[in-house]
């Protein structure tokens, strides 16, 4: 008895900590940012609304092939708010409508590139300001990059743009249009990308290993995941009947398809892997690599030009400083510096292209 009493008074409380945490992000709400890449045909909207059970395009205009002729690529974000049993989501889905549509798409990437870019600048501004408080997330966590399922594998214009993006953003590819593909034509296609993406050393976004501990169920589904790249998939945002059911789905000649079975696509596997396992390890791999490999740039570059403004001697006038001290570049210079280094990184990074 006397032990027991000893054990309760000796319990501090920290255990409770984890419920501290989930009670203030909750309320906080999560944000995520997802981008979607392809050329025009090979049902990006339709899969986004259908992952997220909601229509992103009620007014979107398709233009026609007049049109796309010299069509430069826009780029659109949508922002949703999607709650479900009290968790609030912030989703913004950034689009790329006329990304590969032009006569010529030599670095077509390019406005892809440029706005992840951004995203990182805003928030290292953000990050190294004074305000700290409210600093707003756009920065992009994953893209779905759509490979059409009617080629041999890989376009050149897939391997430019995933090689030029992979080391700023999680790469997840997707096998377009899976209903237009035997189950051997899929497993062929497949396997070819795979090899294909491994040939050319592009670095798609990697499941991390489970860990010791988990279950072997866990294990498998991991190992479902890896041997399912690319995600063959398929999306609809139609109701159809069959044999008393209603599901979303596809109606042909031949039968129906549908959407959320694992036999007709990879729709379920992409969709949990999104949303209900690997969100915040996306977050977390954007965070701790892509965005921290940027920001070592910006402050070696920012280290590299402050040294060579001391030796020009570039500060405003005043009094001489005392021998043995330096005296730190005003604020105003800094900021200075730190936009002529956003423009030699921007002009580094099309000169590379």
């Amino acid at each position: 008895l006397n032990r027991n009493i000893k054990k309760k008074n000796q319990y501090v409380g920290f255990a409770t900590l984890p419920n501290q945490v989930h009670r203030k992000t909750v309320k906080k709400g999560f944000t995520f940012t997802l981008m979607v890449a392809g050329e025009t045909g090979l049902g990006k909207s339709t899969l986004i609304n259908s992952l997220f059970l909601t229509d992103l395009y009620k007014d979107r205009k398709v233009p026609n092939a007049e049109e796309r002729i010299g069509q430069t690529v826009d780029i659109v974000k949508h922002t949703i708010g999607i709650e479900e049993k009290g968790i609030k989501l912030w989703l913004s889905i950034v689009d790329t409508p006329g990304f590969g549509d032009a006569v010529n798409n030599t670095a077509s990437w390019k406005h892809v590139e440029d706005y992840i870019d951004q995203q990182f600048e805003q928030y290292f501004r953000d990050e190294s300001g004074l305000n700290r408080k409210n600093i707003k997330d756009n920065r992009v966590h994953c893209l779905l990059y759509f490979i059409s399922p009617f080629g041999h594998g890989l376009r050149p214009i897939d391997v430019e743009c995933m090689k030029a993006l992979h080391e700023k953003v999680n790469i997840i590819p997707l096998l377009a249009k899976a209903d237009s593909l035997t189950h051997a034509e899929a497993y062929s296609k497949k396997s070819k990308i795979r090899e294909e993406i491994k040939q050319f050393g592009i670095n798609i976004y990697q499941f991390p290993e489970c860990e010791s501990d988990e279950d072997e169920d866990s294990k498998r589904q991991e190992q479902i995941l890896k041997d399912s790249i690319p995600f063959a998939v398929i999306g609809s945002n139609i109701q159809v009947e069959s044999k008393g059911r209603k599901f979303r789905g596809r109606s042909y000649p031949w039968g129906v398809v549908e959407v959320e079975n694992p036999i007709h696509s990879d729709f379920l596997l992409l969709r949990n892997m999104l949303v209900r396992t690997h969100m915040q390890d996306l977050k977390d791999v954007t965070r701790e690599t892509h965005y921290e490999n940027y920001r070592a740039q910006c402050i070696q570059s920012m280290t590299r030009m402050m040294v060579q403004e001391r030796k020009r001697r570039w500060v405003e006038p005043g009094p001489p400083p005392t021998p043995g001290r330096r005296r730190p570049l005003p604020l105003r210079k800094m900021q200075e510096v730190l936009e002529r280094i956003q423009e030699q990184m921007q002009q580094s990074q099309r000169g590379s292209c």
